[in-house]
């Protein structure tokens, strides 16, 4: 009902901007620090390990290793892949300035 946890907290987070304060400030420090580690462009270090991973990808699929991929690796990469495509399209949306299309 109305008187759940979530609900107490979102009075006492409205009522005192201090309160707010408190409860936020962790968890912006939390999403922060692993925004600066997940966010952050490769170094010139890692770029070289990404190149030999997709060469031996496109090695594996020539050679049909893929074939032989557990369902574990493959749901994986699949979902590495999946992100991959949708930071594209929230990069092409940003890049548009909507949802529709581009402005000719």
């Amino acid at each position: 009902g109305r008187g759940g946890r979530g609900f107490c907290r979102w009075r006492t987070a409205r009522a005192s901007p201090a309160a707010a304060l408190a409860y936020s400030k962790p968890r912006l420090a939390t999403f922060w620090y692993y925004a600066k580690v997940e966010l952050a462009p490769p170094t010139p270090a890692e770029i070289p390990r990404a190149v030999d991973s997709m060469k031996a990808m496109v090695r594996a699929f020539q050679s049909g290793r893929l074939a032989q991929l557990t369902v574990k690796e493959a749901l994986r990469n699949g979902l590495v892949a999946t992100e991959v495509l949708m930071w594209f399209y929230i990069g092409e949306i940003i890049g548009k300035g909507g949802l529709i299309g581009y402005n000719v």
